[in-house]
């Protein structure tokens, strides 16, 4: 009946028998020992291998792992045991669930057809019939379940008695309840609880009184089959259950408790069961003080709340809307109550598409409004999220309702405890205390960015900022944000000052060092970012921020936020009519463009600061600016305005006695030198203005002007000078921690290193090139590297290698808005998948490169791409179109005043010509 299955189940048990039979625990620890690590309980495992049940598909990596790793402790055991191979393991499972698929829970038909009723009392709620994910959560709480199980790890630890279940995000609606019920379920289905699964809602959490805990008790006892007439006074009703349970213990047959909705743990301290009986507890609040473990759930994941909404609607508007139906879950917030709400109102609009509904919720102001639907679920609780929050908020003390309406005032994705002491104005101590209060119900959770920081999930956020806007004048909140805003300034201008090491900025009280200040940077870039454009225009955060950290966006690649906060900026200082700020805010908002490559916008921003210095009578400024213009010319090819430019910039540097002006002005003349071919001119200058920034102390501008250097000692065929001046160069910019610098410095050496023939060394650092662009996002930089990467490995013969790595680089040349390289690196991808045998795809990619060129009006590039196209479709037979191609080569060659290479290409196209006639003939 089922040979599939018992072919695997004789098989993994062949396995772990030849191994030595390993503890289960062993196997539980191999799970955490993957990378993502997989949780596995003890009972999953012993179904396993009690052959009860199959492996389910989200197993499949584990189970592999498993099978490898009993397979080598046979080996080690000498045991004689035949290894199979991976694909015959994968191969042996599928089969045996495809077997199997039909039958419930992976179990045999026999026994899943007619379960044995449990002897005890059953008094749970229906099981949920669209019930899906939370396949991790399930196995641990079957796991602490099972007979076998429990934190201990047996029957007689006290604490396996009690599982706390409680939500992450901290509200209602997480799918507590669902979780434990169907677990329970499971539960019975294994036979685990002879003694009965009673289950009794605390309603903690409720409008109403909580339940006595008397009165709990009663129930249990009638539940058990205690007759009314013999049911004890209140007072003896707890040592009655308490006597109940010891006789059920004594006579071996175990129960299970299900304590739904528990708000704190003087309800159910004196209903727990010891050991070998098993309690299931759930609640918003931690209840810390159980002897219990916890399996904390966090909303859905993505998959699983589609899934969820999939079952839920039970048509094909998922299937169908699979992007509107995840944007939908987005919307959401993956929590189960809010699915189930928009489920209800789907299934009574059956035509209404899940686009329509997911613009309805875009509006976060009505959103809480509309996720709420008429009538209350199975438990008789209200659908809807704003009075399922509303029931936790109730409870709350007034400072922690004030801190919870506060805390949503915040911007950014989280809050630091130090910047929630600013935005509540409390002592540190007493801050605390409210957000881990706040935490303990589960309103607001620990945030995954770091330790001592705090988040709330989007629906609470929502819930207490409509709160928060009704009681602002109350809870002052106008001078909480303010305080806040000063806050993220004060420390943001703190921590730029430790940027530069050559200042010598004293320790504060709040950093020690420039890596502790960095620290604080990376950790709170997106609230400084959010808060700087929450800020109203006359708070100098505003403004403020933009300058505070545009050192450490220009360092670090974050200059997507630097365009961001300076275009912010300027039009605070432009409604001001303050020419010098919006002057200043521009000015670094165009180094910022140039870095995107947005060059064309960019000197339109530089011309306008340089008006405005002009205006102002700002010359030091003005030479700043015509310095940014010259290098965002320079960068455009327009060698001639860009050296106008920088000659400009000197003559004012050289007019205000500003020295180290002076001597970018003159290494920017010198690295155009170098773009321009002439490096020989460059040489010199270079060496005298590394010399002079060294006498400054300026590392980053000696770094910068080294590897101007090391480019200009290249070019001149002086590759081990070249290699030197690199290295010098980035030992300076990694001192001044410049990471865009050193990621262009990296690519420069191994471009040299690759030219010398010291391949490894070239493939080293390329490689780290990479790395180090791809961790502060610089696409361009991660493109030029990963072009230098692909030419080398082509040069080794490594074609596949160099065309992942050309296929890349064009993709990112193409997105950072580079025509030009990306049609040089679609021609070097033509030329690899020629060498790899791949015509087809070379003829397609050297379709798109003639498209590019002849947009840019490249015609060298044309003529080459077709006498490229034309060579391939020749390889391919294709003889007719490899004439035309070669024809239309001669052609372009032939205008660009090159005759050498046009009667090249002609010659290939008499030969295409001649092979076609002939095929013609025969």
């Amino acid at each position: 009946m089922e040979e599939r299955a018992q072919r695997f189940w004789a098989e993994l048990a062949a396995a772990y028998k030849s191994a030595g039979r390993p503890t289960l625990g062993r196997l539980v620890r191999l799970g955490k020992q993957q990378s993502p690590q997989v949780e596995i309980a003890v009972s999953t495992l012993n179904d396993w291998l009690n052959g009860r049940t199959v492996p389910r598909r989200d197993y499949d990596r584990y189970v592999m792992a498993l099978v490898d790793f009993l397979q080598q402790e046979a080996a080690r055991a000498g045991s004689g045991y035949a290894r199979r191979s991976e694909g015959w393991w994968q191969q042996l499972l599928a089969a045996a669930r495809q077997e199997r698929e039909a039958a419930r829970g992976g179990r045999p038909a026999t026994r899943a057809a007619s379960p044995a009723p449990p002897p005890g009392s059953v008094t749970l709620p229906p099981d949920l019939a669209g019930f899906t994910g939370r396949a991790a959560e399930l196995d641990l709480l079957l796991g602490l379940l099972a007979p076998d199980g429990g934190p201990g790890g047996g029957p007689d630890d006290a604490a396996a008695a009690a599982v706390v279940v409680s939500a992450v995000a901290g509200m209602g609606g997480v799918g507590k309840t669902a979780l434990a019920v169907h677990a329970a379920h499971q539960a019975r289905e294994r036979g685990w609880f002879p003694g009965g699964i009673l289950f009794a809602d605390l309603r903690g959490y409720s409008n109403g009184p909580q339940v006595e805990v008397g009165a709990v008790a009663d129930r249990l006892l009638r539940a058990l089959g205690v007759k009314v007439k013999d049911l004890p006074g209140t007072d003896e009703k707890l040592d009655a259950w308490r006597l109940h349970l010891n006789t059920q213990a004594a006579q071996g047959r175990p129960l299970l408790v299900v304590l739904d909705n528990v708000r704190e743990p003087g309800q159910i301290g004196a209903l727990l069961p010891a050991a070998p009986h098993r309690a299931l507890v759930t609640s918003r609040h931690t209840l810390s003080s159980l002897p219990a473990r916890r399996v904390d759930l966090s909303p859905l994941s993505p998959a699983d709340a589609v899934d969820l909404l999939d079952r839920t609607l039970c048509d094909a508007r998922v299937t169908g809307q699979r992007d509107d139906a995840l944007r939908l879950v987005r919307l959401c917030g993956h929590l189960p109550l809010a699915l189930k709400i928009i489920g209800a109102l789907l299934r009574d609009e059956p035509v209404r598409c899940l686009a329509d509904q997911a613009d309805e919720l875009q509006d976060a102001r009505d959103r809480l409004d509309l996720l709420a639907y008429d009538g209350d679920d199975d438990e008789g609780r209200p659908l809807a999220v704003r009075a399922s929050l509303e029931l936790s908020y109730q409870h709350l003390t007034e400072p922690q309702q004030r801190t919870l309406r506060l805390l949503a005032a915040a911007p950014g994705p989280d809050v630091s405890t130090t910047a929630a002491v600013a935005l509540l104005g409390e002592t540190a101590t007493h801050a605390r205390r409210l957000l881990v209060g706040l935490a303990r119900i589960h309103l607001l959770q620990p945030a995954t960015a770091g330790p001592e920081r705090w988040a709330m999930h989007d629906l609470v956020r929502l819930f207490a900022d409509d709160l928060g806007q009704r009681e602002a004048a109350r809870d002052g909140r106008e001078a909480a944000e303010s305080r806040l805003f000063h806050h993220y300034l004060a420390t943001a201008q703190e921590a730029d000052a430790h940027l530069w090491p050559e200042q010598t900025t004293p320790a504060s009280e709040t950093f020690t060092d420039r890596d502790q200040a960095l620290a604080w940077l990376d950790a709170e870039r997106s609230n400084l970012v959010a808060a700087a454009l929450a800020a109203p225009a006359h708070h100098p955060a505003a403004t403020g921020l933009a300058q505070a950290l545009a050192t450490y966006f220009t360092h670090f690649g974050h200059f997507t936020d630097s365009i961001r906060l300076c275009t912010a900026a300027a039009a605070v200082f432009r409604q001001a009519r303050d020419r010098l700020g919006e002057g200043d805010a521009l000015n670094t908002l165009g180094a910022a463009l140039v870095s995107v490559r947005d060059l064309e916008r960019a000197v339109d921003v530089f011309n306008e600061v340089v008006d405005i210095c002009r205006e102002t009578d700002d010359r030091h400024h003005e030479a700043m600016a015509l310095h940014n213009l010259g290098s965002a010319l320079t960068h455009l090819e327009r060698f001639p305005e860009a050296a106008e430019n920088f000659h400009r910039a000197l003559a004012l540097f050289s007019k205000t006695d500003d020295l180290f002006g002076q001597a970018q002005a003159m290494g920017s003349l010198a690295a155009l030198a170098v773009e321009a071919g002439q490096p020989e001119h460059a040489v010199q200058t270079l060496d005298e203005i590394v010399v002079l920034l060294r006498e400054m102390g300026d590392r980053r501008s000696q770094g910068m002007a080294l590897s101007n250097l090391g480019l200009a000692l290249a070019r001149l065929g002086r590759p081990d000078e070249a290699v030197t001046a690199y290295t010098d160069a980035l030992a300076a910019l990694r001192h001044a921690g410049d990471r865009l610098g050193e990621g262009t410095t990296l690519r420069n050496l191994g471009s040299v290193l690759a030219e010398s023939g010291r391949t490894r060394e070239a493939a080293r650092t390329l490689t780290e090139a990479v790395a180090v662009c791809r961790e502060i996002d610089d696409r361009h930089g991660e493109a030029m590297a990963r072009t230098d990467l692909g030419l080398l490995r082509h040069q080794e013969r490594r074609f596949a290698d160099a065309v992942d790595h050309f296929t890349t680089a064009a993709t990112l040349f193409r997105e950072t808005g580079d025509r030009k390289h990306e049609a040089s690196t679609l021609n070097n991808l033509g030329g690899a998948l020629v060498a790899t045998g791949r015509l087809t795809d070379a003829i397609n990619v050297g379709i798109r490169e003639l498209r590019i060129c002849r947009e840019l009006g490249d015609h060298e590039g044309e003529g080459i791409v077709l006498k490229n196209l034309g060579r391939t479709q020749f390889e391919l037979g294709h003889f007719n179109e490899a004439a035309d191609r070669l024809t239309a080569a001669a052609a372009v060659f032939r205008e660009l005043g090159d005759p050498g290479r046009a009667a090249e290409a002609l010659l290939h196209a008499v030969a295409a010509r001649a092979r076609a006639a002939r095929g013609l003939s025969d």
